[in-house]
């Protein structure tokens, strides 16, 4: 098994991510510049937080332009794992991969917080070992979380069972002071239609050791692992 880190220009969750999982995980893992056209040997890839390309057209708006990202379509198109976290998820979107877009939080500020979010959706590789239901701790630090989608979209995510984590209060409740930014029906994390495309505002790598103040995001690594090691032992 190996995990591929992408890294563009403005890219500064990259070492976390790359951290989380060869120290914790403990699984192998490269840097992947964003000029590579080869992904094939990796079993999955992640695209880090930051600011790709400055962000200086819109979050994510010119990375979906790097050679990479062709080779992470035809990656995703092969059934292998795809995980976007925070500027990430808006790469993902920007590139047609995920539906919908992220633009600037409702109250125009950057935000850098814990919050807690709802798993609704254990039926993917991502949360596989974590039951529906589930209140993790995780934090935010984004200017352009704000998940918006027209109706169309936003039932057709609800109807396919795509929504995978909505921001809620510490009882679980998904209210309206609950979520950071205004995101569509409180949406922390999305998936497509055959579950192998994460993208999530919430950053998982930061809440992976107890010294951070929560190792809730370690379950959602561990069950991508666990995804794919079963797969291997089933294609033997």
């Amino acid at each position: 098994m190996k995990y591929g880190v992408i890294v563009f220009p403005g890219s500064n969750c990259d070492h976390d991510a790359y951290h989380v999982i060869s120290k914790l995980v403990g699984q192998p893992v490269d840097f992947v510049w964003h000029k590579e056209t080869d992904l094939s040997r990796y079993d999955a890839v992640i695209l880090p937080g930051g600011f790709s390309y400055g962000d200086y057209l819109r979050a994510g708006a010119l990375a979906k332009f790097s050679p990479v990202m062709k080779a992470v379509k035809a990656f995703a198109d092969e059934g292998k794992f795809v995980l976007g976290i925070c500027n990430g998820f808006q790469i993902l979107c920007e590139s047609g991969l995920l539906p919908g877009a992220l633009i600037r939080n409702q109250n125009l500020n950057f935000i850098c917080k814990h919050v807690r979010v709802r798993v609704e959706n254990s039926n993917t590789p991502f949360t596989s070992e974590i039951p529906a239901g589930s209140i993790l701790s995780i934090p935010i630090a984004h200017a352009e979380g704000n998940f918006i989608c027209d109706e169309a979209v936003l039932t057709e995510l609800e109807e396919n069972n795509q929504i995978v984590f909505r921001y809620c209060d510490e009882k679980g409740e998904v209210t309206k002071e609950a979520n950071p930014n205004g995101s569509v029906s409180n949406i922390a994390g999305i998936c497509n239609r055959n579950r192998n495309v994460l993208g999530m505002m919430p950053h998982p790598e930061r809440a992976c050791e107890e010294i951070l103040g929560s190792t809730d995001g370690r379950e959602i690594f561990r069950s991508l692992t666990n995804t794919i090691e079963r797969l291997k032992r089933d294609n033997r």
